[in-house]
Formats: structure tokens, sequence, C-alpha cells
């Protein structure tokens, strides 16, 4: 029999468990919403330039190689000034940093449309002009995605990481699902109009919700827990409290993050399966045309049929991580099954229901990976030293944009079928997931042993925001 004490005990217990799933839900409700938006326009203004190059070259006299090039010009402006955005957003506050940032992309993004005339402005060559804007682009992008997740370490402990990051990787498949049916939209009812090009008007209108974005961050956001209005006092304790625990033990000098080896082994995972996604985004309207499609509101369509079977296996692999506590199995096997449908994908190029039906198993293997690889840096690091780590894991990580649209336009070179080098973007997705089971068992538990329970409610919020 239960003494007094225990069993006033077990309903403490319970109150304080429903206390804090409430609370982090509100956390949940009021920030993600927003981050998950703003993603969304990020996607938008990244991966046009795909959608663009369909009717750029020819506008523009640039071969596959200039496109290539000026596309992978964006990932080495990113990787310099990754890790210096984000001391400066740990510095000057998330509000003020990710309005900055999103207001100079789109900026940068529409000038784009503009490539020519700016070119005839300053007396260089047009090819000139992209790389320049192409790489711009990159700086001012820089620091947005570590940015997010150092935002999102502020104020969820490790263990609670993957839904939310579920949740807020959403914007991926949803932004590449959206844009590519708008991307084809404007390409073909734009065409013309005011003397400008479809791809010239989808990049002026594609870098609107940036714009609109920055002003909604700075009026809704809040740099941390502290400065939370809309939480009590006792929230804000909760929720300061589960995050000294959870940072307990963690790296948290900046010399730390460039010292640590499981950083750079996070480096080298990234690497490799980010060529193959990126290679995926940047060519997959390509791929598609080259299976007989020419109209570019069809291939718009059929690039979003990927992402969509994506985004719903994404959720999925995310909530039964959370909820059996496990990650290394739930982060390598999307990494084979994603170099299995790229593969597979390539050698029934040709056959587009084929074709599209693997893209679709490998878009759903690389995006089903992200949210559970990305609660890992904040294992291993914590204050400044998880702003600079996640800084330069993002950073090194995404010149992975630079080698995966090289690789595919050098194997177009050199072979004249763009989908030989999807063969070779598969096979860094393997290596990926060889080096996910290499991780060290330290770095993948929570600090409860058991699995984390899912709060009433959650899946169905996860979701909604799918229509957000």
């Amino acid at each position: 029999m239960q003494s007094r004490t225990e069993q006033s005990a077990a309903p403490a217990r319970d109150h304080d468990s429903s206390f804090e799933d409430r609370t982090y839900r509100k956390v949940i409700l009021r920030i993600l919403p927003i981050l998950l938006l703003c993603y969304m326009a990020a996607y938008l203004d990244r991966v046009n330039i795909g959608f663009a190059k369909l009717d750029m070259l020819e506008d523009l006299q640039f071969s596959n190689t200039v496109y290539a090039l000026g596309a992978s010009m964006f990932f080495w402006g990113y990787f310099l000034f990754e890790v210096p955005s984000n001391l400066l957003l740990h510095r000057l506050g998330a509000r003020f940093w990710i309005a900055r940032i999103m207001l100079t992309w789109a900026l940068v993004s529409m000038a784009v449309a503009f490539t020519v005339p700016l070119a005839q402005f300053f007396g260089i060559q047009s090819s000139t002009m992209f790389y320049s804007l192409r790489f711009l682009l990159g700086i001012c992008e820089a620091g947005f995605f570590p940015g997010v997740i150092l935002y999102l370490n502020y104020w969820f402990p490790t263990h609670r990481q993957s839904r939310v990051m579920s949740g807020f990787l959403l914007a991926l498949p949803v932004s590449l699902v959206l844009g590519g049916m708008l991307s084809g939209w404007l390409m073909t009812a734009m065409q013309g109009v005011h003397g400008l090009s479809g791809w010239q008007w989808m990049l002026l209108i594609e870098g609107l919700p940036s714009i609109v974005m920055a002003v909604v961050v700075i009026v809704c956001l809040c740099d941390n827990i502290d400065k939370a209005k809309w939480l009590s006092a006792a929230e804000k304790a909760m929720l300061k409290a589960n995050l000294q625990q959870d940072n307990t033990g963690k790296a948290s000098r900046l010399s730390e993050a460039f010292l640590n080896p499981r950083v750079w082994l996070l480096v080298l995972i990234l690497l490799t399966f980010n060529t193959g996604f990126y290679g995926l985004a940047f060519w997959m309207p390509s791929i598609i045309k080259s299976a007989g499609i020419t109209s570019s509101l069809h291939i718009g369509l059929l690039t979003a049929i990927p992402y969509g079977v994506a985004a719903v296996a994404m959720l999925l692999n995310a909530r039964h991580s959370n909820r059996t506590g496990e990650r290394r199995l739930h982060a390598a096997i999307p990494a084979f099954i994603g170099g299995v449908g790229l593969m597979l994908s390539a050698y029934f190029a040709h056959n587009i229901v084929l074709s599209v039906l693997f893209l679709s198993v490998a878009a759903s293997g690389i995006l089903s990976l992200m949210p559970i690889y990305w609660t890992l840096p904040g294992t291993v690091l914590s204050g400044i030293a998880a702003a600079a780590g996640i800084g330069i894991i993002n950073s090194f990580g995404n010149l992975s944009g630079f080698t995966g649209s090289m690789i595919t336009a050098m194997a177009e070179t050199m072979t004249g079928d763009i989908n030989n080098g999807t063969y070779v973007l598969a096979g860094c997705l393997f290596v990926s997931g060889a080096l996910i089971m290499a991780i060290p068992r330290s770095m993948l538990g929570t600090p409860s042993r058991t699995p984390v329970a899912t709060p009433t409610g959650s899946l169905t919020l996860e979701l909604s925001l799918i229509h957000i």
C-alpha cells in the first residue's frame, strides 16, 4: 500500500508532466508556424533557379556549365559567411538577424531577374553578373538555417527536438511542392507580360514572400525565453530549468566547436547526404524534362509529387523515432532508401511513371533523414559553441550544393545523359548511411532512459502545418 506521501507525489508528477506538455505545445504553436513560413519562403528563393534554368539559358545564352557554376556560387558565399552570421545571431538576437537575412536575400534573388541590364550597367559580362549575384545571395542567406536550428536549441531540450524539427522541416517538401507548381505556372502564365520572360516574373514574384516574412519576424518573434511576454513566470522557469539540465556536460566554449571530432563527423554526414539532396533539388525539373515532358507547368506539377510523398514520410519517420527513442536506424535506413531510389530513377529515366515513382522514393528517404540528423548537434554543443558548431556543420555540409550540381552537370557534359550523374549522387547517400551507423552511442541517447511521449494532438499539429 502506498504511503500518503507517495499518493500525493503521483498526482503532483502528473500535474508537472501535464504542465510541461502544455507549455511546450504553447511554444510550438507560437514560434513554429512563423519559422515554417520563413523556411518555405527561403526555399522558394533557393531552388527556383532550377526552374528558371528551363528558359533562362536560352534567353541569356548560357551553357549548362555556366548555369551549374552560377547555381553553385550561392554555396560558396553561404560557406564563407555561415559561422560569422550564426555568431552575430547569438550576439544580436534572432529576431533582428533572421529578419535582416530574409530581407536582403529577397532583394538579391529578385535582382537575378535583371542579370543582363545589371551587367550592362556595371560594364561586365552577363555570366559574370550571374555569378556575382548568386554569390551575393549566398552571403545574404548565410546563417538562416543554422540560425533557426540554434534558435530551437534556445527553447527545446534535445529529447523534444525531433518532433519540432520535423514540424519546421515540413517547409522543405511543402515549399518544393508549392514552389514546383507555382514556378511552372508563373513561367507559363507570365511569359511576355510587360516585355519580361516568365522566368523573370517568377524570380520577382517569389521574392515577395521573404519580404513579408521579414516584417512578420520583427513583429511576432522574440529572441529567447526571457523575452517571451506570452509566457508566465512559472512557464519560463520550467523551460529554463529543462535547458540547464539538458546542457549539462555539453561543450560550451567557442574553441570546442572547432576541435570536437564529433562535429566533424556530423560535417561529413551532412556533406554526403546533402550532395544527393541538392543534386536532386536542382536537377529534378531537368530530369523530368529528359523523360519527354516539355511543358513548364506539367514539369512543375510532376516535380511536386515526390516532395508531397516525402512530406508524409518525413512526419511518420520523425514521429516513430520520437516514440521509440531510436535515432541511428531512423537516420541511416532513409539514407540507404534514398540512394536506391535515385539509382532506380536514373535507370528508368525514360519511363516517366517509374521515374517519378522512384524520385518519390528518393525524396522520401532524403527528407526523412533530416529531422533526425538535426537533433544531433544539440547532443554535443550548447551556448556559443552551439552557435559556432551548427554554423560549421551547415557551412561545410552545404558545399554539397556545389558538388551536387557540378556532378550532375559534368555527367551530362561527359556522357550526354544528365541521369548518369544521379548514380554518383546515390553513392553519396550510401556513404552517408554508413557514416551514420558509425555515430557514437553517447550521441544517440536521450536525457531520460524512456522514450519521450508525444503530447496529445501533436501529430494533428504537424499535419495541419502542411496546409499553412
